[in-house]
């Protein structure tokens, strides 16, 4: 490789000023060589004790300036020449040689291993990137390595999955299984509580039979061997209301008729339309009328009590046959179902 120099300053002859008075002009002497003008360029051979002879010629220009640079980086640049020749060169310019050193180059295997290589080292390239963990189990390429960890973590992602998968599902398998706890036990509680609900009414049913039963006793059907014929609120032209009032035991003539309940008789004679009736008012001051009778066994303010006989059954009245025409009235005087009344004490007509 050629590399340009700068040549070292020229020596002038004595007789080269002369030449300038004299007008004649003289080529300008060098210590390495003459030239004609500023672009001639010679062949420069460096120390030749410091480099191996070279193939090539070596020119050098010298500055237009009129003197040559002593820069130590032009110096450097010759110095590196004559370095990649083998060898160290040193320009004579009056100065020492310079030195310049190259530091070894790491190894390939020792850029890219996980340890670092000891100096002076040369490990093959197929080894390159392998661990101390890879040549205890024997992997001693490269590749090998690098396959293994790629297997390696392979496995391990496959594990993590399937141990997320297995805790997704045991997860799932308890979630459905306490669920499934909660169905049974909400079913229990259900059960438990319809057997609660259905055993606090067959309480309840067989105290209201015992209660009905009480009353019973003290209550009774106002007359026997009956049908009933016709019920409260029922429509027809018979009734001048348009409405029956009151439920009809229909009876032979002359059937008694019977106190439903102790009380005081309030009213007992004839009643227009109802014919001969009596009232009999109970303790509460409910009033029970019984009318069309074709007589009356009591008079107006006697006690009577649960079952006494109190008239008979007749066809007075506003009637088409013979029959007994109970009604019911509360304390306010209001008119309401007899047979509702009558189931209420534990009497079923």
């Amino acid at each position: 490789m050629a590399f340009n120099r700068p040549a070292p300053t020229p020596s002038f002859m004595p007789d080269e000023v002369a030449g300038e008075t004299s007008g004649e002009k003289k080529p300008d002497t060098f210590a390495f060589g003459a030239r004609k003008d500023d672009e001639t360029w010679e062949p420069w051979n460096p120390s030749a004790d410091t480099v191996v002879p070279v193939r090539g010629k070596h020119r050098v220009a010298k500055q237009r300036g009129g003197g040559l640079a002593r820069s130590s980086t032009v110096l450097g640049v010759g110095v590196i020449a004559a370095v990649g020749a083998g060898g160290m060169a040193s320009a004579q310019t009056g100065k020492p040689p310079v030195s310049i050193s190259i530091p070894d180059l790491p190894n390939v295997g020792s850029l890219i291993s996980d340890e670092e290589a000891p100096e002076g080292s040369s490990t093959a390239l197929t080894a390159a990137g392998l661990t101390a963990a890879d040549a205890e189990e024997g992997n001693a390429d490269a590749g090998e390595a690098l396959r293994s960890r790629i297997m390696l973590q392979a496995e391990l992602q496959q594990d993590q999955v399937d141990r997320e998968a297995q805790a997704a599902a045991e997860a799932a398998a308890a979630k459905k299984a306490a669920t499934l706890a909660a169905k049974e036990q909400d079913a229990a509680k259900a059960k438990a509580a319809a057997a609660k609900e259905k055993k606090e009414e067959e309480a309840k049913a067989k105290a209201e039979a015992a209660r009905l039963a009480t009353l019973a006793k003290q209550f009774t059907l106002p007359t026997s061997s009956y049908t009933i014929t016709s019920t409260f609120g029922q429509s027809g032209s018979l009734w001048s209301s348009g409405q029956h009032t009151g439920l009809d035991f229909a009876a032979p003539t002359g059937t008694p008729i019977k106190a439903i309940h102790s009380g005081t008789i309030t009213e007992a004679g004839w009643s227009g339309s109802y014919g001969y009736r009596t009232v009999l008012t109970l303790d509460d001051g409910t009033e029970l009328w019984f009318a069309h009778q074709s007589s009356i066994g009591v008079s107006v303010g006697q006690k009577v009590s649960t079952g006494d006989v109190i008239g008979r059954v007749g066809a007075t009245g506003n009637v088409t046959g013979a029959h007994l025409h109970l009604e019911v009235h509360t304390s306010g005087g209001t008119g309401i179902d007899p047979m509702a009344w009558l189931r209420g004490k534990g009497l079923n007509p």
